[in-house]
């Protein structure tokens, strides 16, 4: 058998099969390395990986939102994440194609990854630009989060963000990935996503965001803390980035070169407004509202599908709630128009040359000192030092030392902030002496609060006027009298009344001493219609009433009425001695307007989750408390004070009016012009340390109270503390606004007279000449503006 034959490579050569070999070992290694470790990494060896279940359900903090009745966002409730979600559809065009062309040009073109960008920055070593597609870029955000310096560990990153960006394409649609991403992205200034970034960047929606706007908020995405508008670090660089954005969509065609290069040449043109629970809209109605939505988390009945309590914070419920976003603006506008101007003239009578324990009045020093005493010990803080540990002497001594503070203070009519140094005992004399506001506004036929104003800034006067603060309500209590005794006696608007001075004697009522009267004007003379009565709010008159009807009967009438706290059942009731809230007195006097029917206040309509799934839903508490007729009779006397008392100055342009001294004050600010039936009340406390109007039409009923933290703070004389002078002007002014907002329509209708009114109501027309004014003087003012 003939042996085979090897053959040699020729002398000079080398066999290189063994190197093909290694090459498709290395080769086919380099690969299988590569499958195995992204397979590892999606079974979680190289960190946790999420499952379909959190795919579909990312865990991201959502703001509670609160809507208004007419679809705006009032605010949100948050802790960190200030996000509120929203659709691909809630997006403009102009922030897609912003996005598209600066982030991931061939975005609708791959499957999680771009396999060009990827070898782009593989090759040139990540100087031609990252290769992150938006859906790695939202893997990143939503799962890995903090970018690891460790090579090692980055690279481990980055193998989970492809495999999460390839999951995330299977299960979204393309135009569902980059809302999920524009909503995941955290802007800076409290703007967590791209619907708060909108709002607080620019006071808009997103779909109203214009191309340069939207420019500059894709921008941000590169660096949001470099490219933040509101930094003093880098003020050109934010216009420089969203210029590179414009250049980019003019590149791939999405703007024209003309329109880039007049874009480019524009501002940023900011209107930022921001998002806090201190600042912003309804500021006193939305902590109060926060108070009862923890009520309502915390009743057993409300409760996720697993047991456990809803989170204010983060669980993005949706309150729905019956403020009008519009009466709340010019609510708090009407609060902020007349405050500085009534602030001004309170200041210069209370200046030290005129008052040496400004701003009180009546006071020794020495209890003067007793009241700062009280108010250091009840304040934060005295709260923190003694939490510190510190000693009385040592909390009382810094309350000595000057200290820099932000406080507030009317600047041209403005509220504002100012830096100052001041001792912290002479800051809480500073913030007695400002004169505060509560207003509340509702639609008696539904119970719908419209508008809720607190006070004037929440950041510096935290308690609310509206339902935490009880004050005196002078003679707005008296048409609860007037109400009873109509009630029970049958009497009518024009029934006549001596004016003379009436005793109650003691032990009558369980009176411990005999009570008598006083009118402001010191006339007891003639008689008077308790039309005319009720409108020059002559106090005799109104003894004569509770003489007939006793104080128990109003006291049940009040507690019909909605008011909470308990009165004693006394004859000075008449004159309006209890503490109540603006919130129980609106509610009060709605039921006048609602024919008799009281209706509780309503703030909250429903809630839901962030699913839109109903989680509340409010029931309407009504209950009858007057008949018809007695209710429209009621309201009648009240439209007496409108046409003939101290209201008639919302109707500014009647003769009697262009020859007072108040029309000097009327040209300057307060030209009201209101011609409509207006029902309503003032009321004054005795020193003048409350001002009250309680004004109503048909479909709305709003009240004002305006005073001083300290009821010993406050105006010399009647002439300026008097309910006609600290809180109409705001009545007037609001329900000016309201009627110029055609789309509110707010009454100018009479009041509906029952079909079968037997009460005589046609009395015969008043006589201006012969009214005293309203609650205790005539006095007519002339601010000096």
């Amino acid at each position: 058998m003939a042996k085979k034959k090897t053959v040699k490579s020729p002398k000079g050569t080398e066999d290189f099969s063994k190197y093909v070999r290694w090459f498709w070992i290395l080769f086919l290694s380099g690969i299988a390395s590569v499958v195995l470790l992204f397979l590892f990494a999606s079974w979680g060896a190289l960190g946790e990986m999420p499952d379909h279940t959190k795919l579909e359900n990312p865990e991201t903090n959502l703001a509670t939102e609160i809507i208004s009745s007419d679809d705006k966002t009032l605010g949100k409730f948050y802790f960190n994440d200030n996000r509120t979600p929203v659709g691909f559809e809630d997006l403009p065009q102009n922030i897609v194609d912003a996005l598209i062309s600066t982030e991931d040009v061939r975005y609708f073109g791959h499957s999680g990854i771009d396999a060009r960008g990827t070898l782009r920055a593989i090759f040139k070593l990540g100087s031609g630009g990252g290769a992150s597609t938006i859906s790695q870029q939202l893997a990143k955000n939503l799962f890995t989060k903090q970018v690891s310096r460790n090579i090692i560990e980055r690279l481990s990153q980055k193998v989970r963000e492809w495999i999460i960006a390839i999951r995330l394409e299977r299960q979204y649609t393309k135009e569902e990935i980059i809302a999920q991403y524009l909503n995941i992205v955290d802007f800076n200034n409290n703007a967590d996503g791209i619907r708060s970034a909108a709002r607080i960047y620019f006071a808009k929606e997103p779909k109203d965001l214009d191309i340069k706007e939207s420019a500059m908020i894709v921008g941000m995405l590169k660096n949001p803390s470099l490219y933040n508008p509101r930094s003093h670090k880098n003020p050109i660089g934010t216009r420089n980035r969203r210029n590179v954005v414009l250049a980019q969509m003019a590149k791939y065609g999405k703007l024209s070169e003309e329109v880039k290069d007049s874009l480019q040449e524009t501002e940023l043109d900011l209107n930022y407004s921001p998002e806090s629970h201190r600042e912003g809209i309804a500021t006193y109605f939305r902590e109060y509202l926060r108070g009862f939505m923890k009520d309502w988390a915390k009743d057993e009945a409300n409760r996720k599908p697993d047991g456990s309590k809803y989170d204010l914070y983060t669980d993005g419920l949706k309150i729905y709630t019956t403020i009008d976003s519009r009466m709340q603006k010019y609510a708090e506008e009407a609060v902020g128009q007349h405050m500085p101007r009534l602030q001004a003239e309170f200041d210069n009578q209370n200046t030290p040359e005129r008052n040496k324990t400004a701003p009180f009045l009546d006071l020794s020093k020495s209890e003067v000192d007793k009241l700062l005493n009280d108010a250091m010990k009840r304040g934060e803080r005295w709260r923190i030092l003694r939490n510190q540990g510190k000693s009385e002497k040592e909390i009382r001594a810094s309350f000595h030392e000057p200290t820099e503070m932000r406080v507030f203070k009317w600047v041209n009519g403005e509220a504002s902030e100012v830096d100052t140094i001041m001792k912290p005992i002479d800051s809480m004399r500073y913030y007695k002496s400002f004169l505060r506001p509560g207003m509340m506004s509702m639609d008696p036929l539904t119970g719908h609060v419209k508008a809720w104003v607190g006070g004037m800034n929440y950041k510096h006067f935290q308690y609310d006027m509206v339902k935490q603060g009880k004050r005196q309500v002078g003679s707005t209590f008296k048409p609860f009298v007037y109400a009873t005794a109509i009630d029970q006696l049958q009497l009518s608007p024009c029934d006549y009344f001596p004016r003379t001075q009436i005793t109650i004697a003691a032990n009558k009522f369980g009176n411990p001493e005999p009570w008598t009267t006083k009118n402001s004007d010191g006339n007891y003379s003639g008689e008077q219609t308790l039309k005319d009565a009720l409108a020059s709010s002559t106090n005799t008159v109104t003894a004569r009433l509770m003489n007939e009807i006793g104080p128990q009967p109003v006291v049940e009438m009040a507690k019909k009425l909605g008011v909470e706290q308990d009165i004693l059942p006394v004859p000075a009731i008449a004159l309006g001695t209890p503490d109540i809230s603006v919130y129980e007195m609106v509610a009060a006097y709605s039921t006048f307007a609602n024919k008799g029917v009281y209706n509780k206040p309503v703030m909250v309509t429903r809630i839901e989750d962030k699913n839109g799934t109903i989680l509340y839903q409010f029931a309407p508490e009504s209950k009858d408390v007057l008949s018809e007729e007695v209710a429209y009779v009621t309201v009648n006397l009240m439209e007496g004070v409108t046409q003939a008392g101290s209201g008639r100055r919302l109707r500014h342009d009647s003769e009697w009016l262009k020859k007072s001294a108040m029309y000097k004050e009327v040209m300057t600010g307060y030209p009201y012009k209101l011609t409509n039936p207006i029902a309503g009340k003032t009321g004054t406390t005795q020193n003048q340390s409350d001002g009250w109007f309680m004004g109503m039409v048909p479909n709305l009923v709003t009240g004002v109270w305006v005073g001083a933290e300290d009821r010993a703070a406050h105006f010399r004389s009647i002439t300026y503390g008097q309910g006609a002078t600290m809180a109409l002007p705001i009545w007037g002014l609001y329900m000016k606004a309201c009627y110029a907002d055609k789309t509110l329509n707010v009454s100018t209708a009479d009041f509906e007279k029952p079909v079968d009114l037997s009460i005589n109501i046609d009395c015969e027309a008043v006589d201006e000449g012969d009214l005293v004014g309203d609650d205790n003087s005539d006095d007519e003012v002339d601010f000096d503006f």
